[in-house]
């Protein structure tokens, strides 16, 4: 078998939704400049009107000459154009091989070890693994050695979703526990520059979490958008509301910031979604700056290198948390792995409805808990219907 083409399918189609679909954004690292702090550019997604949200999204295709397919995304359209870029290298190889490609894909990107390069070997790589389990007629999570659990409990990631109104705050708190989430992770909307009043309302934020949860876990983002002195100013108000963890306190690679703000506080420390392969995350672990990782199947490396660093952190003995964890290839990674170290899945309310809009089938999801799918591959394909338009991509 070999590969004959990767196909760019930018595909659009409309959502139907309730009312304003993003409410609100979360804090920015742009957000130290008042012009960036003032707008709250939430869309993902065109929104039509309050019933309907358009939506257009590109995947990459992987094809061959027997057939077989695998597909990966979505995809931004810069990582799109990354991934046409590794075209000539790929053509005419055999598919099967992930270590042979996902090494020549790297050791020719000299330029490109992080960022939207990475993140198109990564897509290249995930259909790749797409297209074996799909080829060998297997779920992905099985090729790897799994299940260790085939069901797992999800955390309410609610991106999108006004965090400053702690009525509205309150009552999605009480719906997300009523669908049978157990656990649920906010996002701060105010950073060091926000003053006083952001303070009140982040600390407000957790507050109104705990009294509405009482002991369920709640987990608080945000963002890579502090400082130190600012994270440690939080810190110590947001102990006493004894949240699960605290998630990007500083910017990428500030780990020397993370790693202090940890050694300051009972608050486990969460991050490294922006961070790219084995050896980038093999500093945070040597340093020892975070308490949990949560490295991106789309961004870090793809399907193989994640497995790399979900290893390399057992050895340091961190939970591994995938970011964007309900992803067809995150569950896959998650129904894999030791249920103490990989504890939680994400579930990204929203972003997984616009995700997986364009597929066949939709996250498995009952009672708080995600269960991985048993088609072949991740089990993802495109549901033709949904799509109104699409356009092969070329550069």
């Amino acid at each position: 078998m070999k590969i004959t083409d990767i196909k760019l399918r930018q595909l659009t189609g409309v959502m139907e939704v309730e009312g304003t679909y993003f409410e609100e954004r979360l804090v920015r690292p742009l957000d130290i400049y008042e012009e960036f702090r003032s707008q709250n550019d939430t869309q993902r997604g065109r929104q039509i009107d309050d019933s309907h949200l358009e939506l257009t999204a590109v995947y990459a295709q992987v094809e061959t000459d027997e057939g077989a397919t695998g597909i990966a995304g979505p995809l931004m359209p810069a990582v799109a154009y990354q991934v046409w870029k590794q075209k000539d290298l790929l053509i005419g190889r055999d598919p099967i091989a992930t270590e042979f490609l996902w090494d020549i894909m790297h050791r020719s990107a000299a330029h490109g070890r992080q960022g939207e390069p990475m993140m198109g070997i990564s897509a290249i790589d995930i259909a790749l693994w797409d297209l074996k389990g799909k080829s060998l007629g297997m779920p992905v999570y099985r090729l790897i050695g799994g299940p260790t659990q085939k069901t797992m409990p999800a955390y309410a990631s609610m991106l999108g979703y006004a965090s400053t109104d702690m009525g509205l705050v309150r009552e999605r708190a009480i719906e997300m526990k009523e669908r049978g989430y157990r656990a649920q992770k906010w996002f701060f909307r105010h950073g060091p520059m926000s003053g006083p009043e952001g303070v009140k309302l982040n600390i407000d934020l957790a507050k109104t979490l705990r009294e509405t949860l009482g002991p369920d876990d709640i987990m608080l983002d945000a963002w890579q958008s502090w400082d130190f002195n600012y994270a440690v100013k939080m810190c110590e108000r947001l102990e006493e509301y004894e949240p699960r963890w605290l998630e990007e306190v500083g910017m990428a690679d500030r780990i020397d910031t993370y790693r202090k703000v940890k050694d300051s506080t009972t608050i486990p420390i969460s991050g490294v979604e922006h961070e790219y392969t084995r050896w980038g995350f093999k500093r945070w672990m040597d340093a020892e700056a975070v308490d949990i990782i949560q490295p991106d199947v789309n961004w870090c490396g793809g399907f193989s290198e994640l497995l790399k660093i979900a290893a390399l952190a057992t050895s340091y003995d961190l939970i591994t948390i995938c970011h964007q964890g309900v992803s067809p290839a995150g569950m896959a990674f998650s129904s894999a792995q030791p249920p103490i170290h990989t504890p939680y899945v994400e579930m990204l309310v929203k972003h997984a409805a616009t995700s997986y809009f364009f597929g066949k089938e939709g996250p498995n999801f009952k009672d708080g808990m995600l269960t991985v799918s048993d088609s072949p591959g991740f089990g993802f394909d495109i549901d033709d219907s949904k799509v109104d338009s699409e356009t092969l991509l070329e550069f």
